[in-house]
């Protein structure tokens, strides 16, 4: 009798176990059925390992990339467009493992639940948000030089502009070696998938964060010596700019005054007003999901805590939620997350998804936003120069990394257009670019020049 029992128990639970692991699976198979139909390995939907289903075209209908019944991956007539639109496209080999032809795989193979993914030469086209010209003009802007530009709407979260370079031809992909600085991180998408030292991009984090907790901050003035120290660190700007309002201080980017303004905030404000603006969170672009940036602010170390508030020292930001900071800047505190997918149609243009994202909540307080707003507009008119941007009512930030080696430091510029008919937000790295507002200032002009143009 006992032995029936135990034996019965024991059914019991392989019953429980396989009801369990019915369930997981069939979870699975709902949410990840896609993914697994779409695994290279499958010949339904490969040929010799290119995704032979679907076609990947920008928001105005420009076809980037088709596939032949024969399964040969074909991408756009023009060489730069291919070049400029890589990292959003992907290549046939899936090295650039962000890209559309990879990571969306089972939208262009047009899977579903009931009749599984099309065979080959499948009917799916998948619009992306990028405007492929615009993306052009920033590829040529950068002029072969290391770095990203990107470019979204801050109110309807389309990424209107996605480069990074280097980049590669995909139609004739190149022999990489190890090694080889040419192609250094050219399967890495760096508005995406990268961080880097912000420099004075970071003083916008700052200011934020003095402009919610300190009461006088816009009647106070700050006197900068060109140099002050704490303990063993010194702290160093360009020149003694004298004094200061805190207006004067962002406009000429005042180490001193960030520096002093990082003391007095102290390690527990800065950290939790990084955490505030959503930059130490991974965003999720229609699941591709970002690197996260890293700060860590101790009062431990007075000297590092000063040049932490400043952007330097141990900090590292992704490019992508910089620019999705500035834009809720724009837009009163919040802002649309970034989204790259824009709709999904058959061959015969009959919709089958479209795409859209959420908010960012309230990253900062309407009067902060709109404070913050000003001073960057006023940094363009007193520093940057107004007529280095014609026609754009432009509100931008340089930066300028210093990095402790050898080359130049990182170049920055990052802001937003106050123009409701084009309610663009931007950030643009030029790896070793040095002079933030003078080279990428210039590449940010030019690419939004295009994205205006283009509207």
């Amino acid at each position: 009798m006992k032995k029936l029992e135990k034996r019965s128990i024991f059914c019991m639970i392989l019953a429980v176990l396989l009801l369990l692991s019915g369930g997981i699976f069939t979870y699975r198979f709902v949410t990840k059925g896609g993914t697994w139909a779409s695994f290279p390995s499958n010949r339904h939907l490969y040929n010799n390992g290119i995704l032979a289903s679907g076609q990947i075209l920008d928001r105005n209908g420009t076809v980037l990339s088709t596939t032949t019944e024969d399964g040969t991956r074909i991408y756009h007539k023009d060489k730069t467009i291919r070049l400029a639109t890589l990292h959003a496209v992907g290549d046939s080999a899936g090295r650039i493992g962000t890209g559309a032809q990879t990571f969306f795989a089972s939208k262009l193979s047009g899977y579903n639940l009931l009749t599984g993914a099309h065979p080959i030469g499948g009917n799916r086209n998948l619009f992306l948000t990028i405007d492929a010209d615009v993306c052009a003009a920033a590829y040529k802007a950068l002029n072969g030089k290391k770095g990203t530009v990107g470019v979204y709407n801050y109110k309807t979260g389309d990424i209107i502009c996605m480069v990074s370079s280097p980049t590669f031809d995909p139609k004739n992909p190149p022999e990489i070696e190890d090694g080889d600085e040419t192609y250094d991180g050219v399967y890495l998408n760096r508005l995406l998938s990268s961080v880097f030292p912000p420099g004075s991009i970071f003083k916008l984090v700052t200011t934020a964060a003095a402009s919610e907790t300190m009461d006088d901050l816009y009647d106070r003035t700050f006197q900068c010596n060109g140099h002050f120290q704490i303990g063993d660190t010194t702290i160093t700007c360009s020149k003694a700019h004298g004094t200061l309002s805190i207006q004067d201080a962002l406009a000429v980017s005042c180490n001193c005054t960030y520096g002093q303004l990082a003391l007095e905030l102290g390690a527990n404000t800065l950290n939790h007003y990084v955490k505030k603006t959503g930059l130490t969170a991974s965003l999720s672009i229609d699941g591709i999901h970002t690197a996260a940036s890293t700060f860590s602010f101790s009062d431990d170390d007075a000297g590092s805590l000063a040049w932490g508030g400043i952007g330097q020292g141990k900090d590292l930001i992704n490019p992508c939620a910089m620019m999705v900071y500035v834009g809720a800047i724009a837009n009163g505190g919040r802002a649309q997350l970034p989204h790259i997918l824009s709709k999904l149609t058959t061959a015969h243009g009959l919709s089958v998804g479209s795409y859209s994202s959420g908010s960012t909540g309230q990253l900062i307080s309407q009067q902060t936003a709109a404070q913050l707003t000003e001073m960057m507009r006023n940094n363009v008119v007193t520093n940057y120069g107004a007529d280095n941007f014609p026609n754009l009512n432009i509100c931008a930030k340089s930066g300028t990394a210093e990095t402790g080696n050898d080359n130049k430091p990182p170049a920055w510029f990052t802001g937003f257009l106050r123009d409701d008919e084009h309610p663009y937000a931007f950030i643009v790295l030029v790896e070793n670019g040095g002079s933030g507002s003078t080279v990428a200032g210039k590449i940010a002009n030019t690419v939004l020049q295009a994205a205006v143009r283009a509207n």
